[in-house]
Order: C-alpha cells, then structure tokens, then sequence
C-alpha cells in the first residue's frame, strides 16, 4: 500500500492511464493508492455501518417517473445557493485532513470547485489554514466554513471570525457530534495523522501531539483526542450565539427530523443541511435521502433545505432535488478524486456528476431545476 500523500507524487502518472467513467471507478482506484490508515479513516463508518451502506442504497427505492416529448434541446442546470450563483446543484461537503489523499490536499479540492463554479465547504479540521485555502480559492472562489462548538468558547470564536474576515460566505455548525463515534476501522488501524501532517486551524491553540501518535492499547488517537475538545453540553443557545458573533449566514447541519429542523427555523438559521455526518456517528439513523422530504416539508420554505450523504449519480442528484434539496454536497467522491489526480482527478468528479445529471433531466423531460418536480419520483413502496 501507498503512504499517504503517495498519490501526488508517483501515482498521478499512473492515474492518467486509468480510466474512470463513475464514481465507482475513483473509489476502486483510491483503495490501491491509499495506506490503510487513511482509507480506513475516510471509507469507514459507526458501529456496524448500516447507515454508511444505506445512505448509497436509500437512493434505489425511489423510482423515476419521466415525462416524454419534452423539448429538452436546451437545459440549464444553474442554481443560487444562499443568493450565490453555482454553475450546477452539486457542491463539495466538508471533509477532514485531504491531504492525507493528496499532498495538496484542501489548495487542490478548492482550485477544482472554483474552476467548476461551484461551493466548497472547508473542514474545521482540514490540514490546510482556512486562510491558506481562501488564498488559493481567490476572490471568485466560493466557500463556506464547517464550523464545531468547541468546549473553548475563544477557539471557537476566533475560527467563526478567522472565516469571516477570509471571505467565507457561511458558517455551518455541524450539530450531530457532541462526541465522536466509535470507527472500528480507526480503532483496529490505531488511527493516527501522519507526523508531517496536523490540523492547520489550530496550530497554536491546541496541542496536538496525541494526534499523531498511535497507541496500540487505545484504538483511534482522534477519538481520544476529541473527547475534551467537542462541547457534549451544546444546546439550541449555541447556535444563537454563533449568530450574535458574525453577520454571515448561519446553517445547520446534521438535521434529520421535522423536529429539529423547526426548532433550527426558530432560533434563526439560514440554512439546513439533512446529513447523518456520511454514516459516521450515530448508526442506524435513517438515511439521508430518507429523511430528506420530512425536512422539506417541516420548513416550509422558510429557509434552503440541502442534503449529502450517498450521492454517486447524477440521478441521485435529480432525486434530490425533486424532493425539495436546493442542492447537494459530496464527500467521499472528493476525497477519491483527490487520490486519483490531486485537483485535475476532483474535477473529474465533478464533471461526471454534472454530465450525469444533465443527461439525468434530459431523459425526465427536464429543461431547468424549476421543472424538477416532487411528482417525478416516487417511493418503491408506491409502486
């Protein structure tokens, strides 16, 4: 197996004569390139991984129901995103330390979203300073930070201000991790970064030499790590003061019920993204696209509803959005992108799905996301 990082030096000469034609082919080609430390930590899910493998498989119980003899000659797939232009209803969800994938890690994936005009969500725990991706990403480059409450209320001040003054359009507080789960793929790899690696948010703040050591008697060294770090006493409060300290929009995400999503409304967010942190915390969580409609409709259309979590064809895309996301994000898809080719394998991600999608409307009798409809999918159960 490759070190991590390996991919961007040796492997980007082998990754151009791969071919890749889906999403499939970019994970297949991952798992040869990265360690196990580093596959194990992005591939892996909670517990038994129900809600990881569900999350993919939740999308094969909604069928389509395409309307013929459209004139579909013409199709416009451009959407807004909080008043924001994306040149497609695809964006890159926040994922943590890149540059295990590819030694540009976090410059590479920003440089490729700008180029494809859409969003990047940066990881608090990203390997790259957010001030060092805003640089790369440029002014036209759009961003929006992926934000913890930290029991260090000053921490976490001082990251909502950094964003801000970086040019980061959004701030997302992710709101499912008052603790990290159990990963028992980072437990029996005694999960480590890389000693060349940390996480560069937090590079005088915080301490992190048991990050990147391994302990074969305590399993994962990020689960050991966070235990102090993450706020377990969070409430609704929490998001009311993020608020009162930056004028950006504020979303949620890690929604999953009609509940919360109406309490989210009420203490006035901006924003809200359906997730179950990519089958990460707690398992056997209903998946994403599941969930999906219960959110929509609870909202009322007070606030954009988005969602990620399992999305690997552009068809999954087109279900999405005809049940109510305004967009969607990937994660994991990056990340393999990244092992494939660094920034050139990221746009190639995002070229597929946008070509699949594309393809997706004209064959449902689409010409522009206003005419993807509710009444275009329909759950297997109905059938």
């Amino acid at each position: 197996m490759a070190a991590a990082g390996r991919c961007a030096g040796s492997g980007q000469s082998v990754a151009r004569s791969v071919a890749v034609f889906c999403l499939s082919d970019f994970e297949k080609y991952a798992r040869t390139q990265l360690n196990g430390n580093a596959w194990g930590y992005y591939s892996s899910g909670a517990d038994q991984e129900l809600t990881l493998k569900d999350n993919e498989e939740a999308f094969r119980r909604y069928r389509l129901r395409p309307r013929m003899l459209k004139d579909v000659s013409k199709v416009d797939v451009k959407t807004r995103i909080l008043g924001q232009d994306v040149s497609f209803p695809v964006c890159v969800g926040a994922t943590a330390m890149q540059r295990m994938a590819h030694t540009d890690g976090e410059i590479a994936t920003c440089r490729a979203a700008r180029k494809m005009e859409t969003c990047m969500m940066l990881s608090s725990w990203s390997t790259t300073s957010l001030e060092e991706v805003a640089g790369a990403s440029g002014e036209s480059g759009l961003r929006w930070f992926q934000l913890y409450i930290y029991r260090d209320r000053d921490l976490t001040r001082n990251l909502v201000l950094r964003a801000e003054r970086s040019g980061y359009k959004a701030i997302v507080v992710t709101v499912d991790a008052p603790v990290v789960a159990k990963r028992l793929a980072d437990a029996r790899n005694r999960f480590s970064l890389p000693p060349h690696l940390h996480l560069a948010n937090f590079d005088t703040q915080l301490p992190q030499s048991s990050l990147t050591s391994d302990s074969a008697l305590e399993g994962s060294s990020l689960e050991r790590y966070t235990r102090d770090l993450l706020d377990a006493s969070l409430t609704w409060e929490g998001i009311d003061w993020i608020r009162g300290l930056t004028g950006l929009p504020v979303l949620v995400k890690g929604i999953l019920t009609a509940e919360d999503a109406v309490e989210a409304v009420r203490h006035g967010v901006q924003g809200i993204i359906v997730s179950n942190h990519g089958g990460r915390q707690l398992d056997g969580v209903l998946a994403t696209i599941d969930a999906l409609s219960e959110v929509v409709k609870a909202v009322e259309g007070q606030v954009e509803v988005y969602m990620d979590g399992g999305v690997r064809q552009g068809t999954d895309v087109l279900k999405a959005l005809a049940m109510g996301a305004r967009a969607v994000f990937i994660g994991r898809p990056v990340l393999w992108g990244l092992a494939y080719n660094g920034q050139e394998g990221v746009e190639r991600v995002l070229q597929i799905l946008r070509d699949e999608f594309k393809t997706a409307m004209m064959l449902s009798g689409c010409r522009n996301l206003a005419e993807i409809q509710p009444s275009l999918v329909v759950h297997q159960s109905k059938i």
